[in-house]
């Protein structure tokens, strides 16, 4: 993601409040955290969002993680995490994400998320229905 990035751009929209065990000996929230609050953006958005998903007898994994830092977050506060789908696989969705502290953008990320079948241990490919309401959660750009 380059550019100008702003809350406005992703349909989906998770908030996490800072905690002091969360800064480090620079004073700043640590550079760990920040995946900690993409899992609150793709969580709420997958999970929360009445998408239905995943799919019984599935989980979502997480296969990859891109991070880019921009800034540093400051505590006390909270951050807001925007959370879009860019594109819809197999079994796989990717996501795009932001993290802002007071509308200033600290963090883009990229993350690939997989359906996995609990049972068998293997990626579940995703049905019509998934599909149509992954391409849903697909944000501005």
């Amino acid at each position: 993601m380059s550019g100008d990035v702003r809350p406005e751009d992703f349909p989906a929209i998770a908030t996490d409040k800072l905690r002091f065990a969360d800064t480090d000996s620079l004073g700043h929230v640590n550079n760990a955290v920040f995946s900690t609050f993409l899992e609150t953006g793709r969580v709420e958005m997958l999970h929360g969002a009445a998408t239905g998903l995943p799919e019984p007898g599935a989980v979502f994994v997480i296969a990859r993680l891109v991070l880019d830092y921009r800034g540093e977050i400051n505590y006390p506060g909270s951050v807001v995490i925007g959370t879009r789908v860019s594109s819809v696989g197999r079994s796989s969705v990717r996501m795009e994400h932001a993290i802002f502290q007071d509308e200033r953008c600290v963090a883009t990320a990229e993350t690939v998320v997989v359906q996995m079948n609990e049972a068998s241990r293997k990626s579940q490919p995703f049905s019509e229905t998934a599909r149509e309401r992954l391409d849903a959660l697909g944000g501005v750009r």
